[in-house]
């Protein structure tokens, strides 16, 4: 459509031959022939070239640390507990670390899958660089809130089967996150904690107070222990997180308060309790 004559047509012209020059023709073998390495497997080259391409598919597919790691972790647990509970804890702890590395993917920030270590525990690896406090200790509560939302699970299961062993692994998954909010080192409330200034520790240690006289439950006082020392860490924050605060504080009610309404087991089964 230009002229002939013109530069512009002259400048197309000589950048579709550039183009030319540098592409392969469409038939030439050497466009299309195998890496060097794969030429020496012979018959298997093309497996080989399509496996090393696809491994990142594979991994994501597979995500064997994640998987072996867990399958481990199940092993321990009914070695201990017996294959009903030692499964069901398992999947409970399973769901508070998917609630931590859902709430780190909804952010779209990078995140591995879980890793458990057979007898102690579990963490999700993800990078926090650029990452505000608040937002760690957003993440960090994701985790007992899904960990309170399979202890409810547990709760409906037992009114549906009247089976104990879900009223178990519901008090038992309640302790352990209330047990993972206590304020220090590497636990969530440790995390969730360093977002939130003196007058809002305050705060949240009178309504772990008022928790532990209304259930009864010492792991409350625990927790309670643990924001009273850091009210003298020089850790605190200059800006208030009222919004944090509020996430801390509900978390903690709703868990002492579902663990005081947990169903009394009935004495008519203790071969169900002895196999937990």
């Amino acid at each position: 459509m230009l002229p002939h004559d013109s530069k512009q047509a002259e400048w197309v012209r000589d950048h579709v031959h550039a183009l030319e020059t540098a592409s392969p023709p469409a038939g030439d073998p050497q466009a299309k022939s195998p890496p060097a390495w794969a030429k020496r497997l012979g018959p298997l080259a093309p497996i080989a070239i399509l496996l090393a391409k696809g491994k990142g598919l594979l991994l994501a597919i597979f995500k064997l640390k994640f998987l072996l790691s867990f399958f481990s972790f199940i092993a321990v647990d009914v070695a201990i507990w017996g294959w009903r509970f030692g499964v069901g804890i398992s999947v409970c702890i399973l769901i508070h670390e998917m609630g931590h590395f859902i709430d780190i993917k909804r952010r779209g920030l990078p995140a591995e899958m879980p890793v458990f270590l057979p007898g102690l525990g579990a963490y999700v690896c993800w990078k926090r660089l650029g990452v505000t406090k608040r937002q760690i200790a957003q993440v960090s509560l994701a985790g007992p809130l899904a960990g309170w939302l399979a202890a409810l699970a547990c709760v409906f299961l037992y009114t549906s089967t009247h089976d104990s062993l879900w009223v178990g692994l519901a008090q038992i998954g309640l302790v352990l996150n209330i047990l993972n909010l206590i304020p220090v080192w590497a636990l969530d409330g440790g995390q969730a904690m360093n977002a939130l200034g003196l007058v809002e520790r305050l705060g949240l240690l009178a309504v772990t107070l008022g928790l532990w006289i209304y259930t009864g439950s010492g792991i409350f006082f625990i927790v309670a222990a643990g924001i009273a020392w850091r009210l003298y860490t020089k850790d605190k924050p200059a800006q208030t997180d009222w919004g944090t605060w509020f996430y801390f504080a509900a978390l903690l009610v709703a868990l002492g308060m579902t663990l005081k309404g947990l169903p009394a087991i009935t004495p008519s089964a203790p071969h169900q309790m002895s196999r937990l």
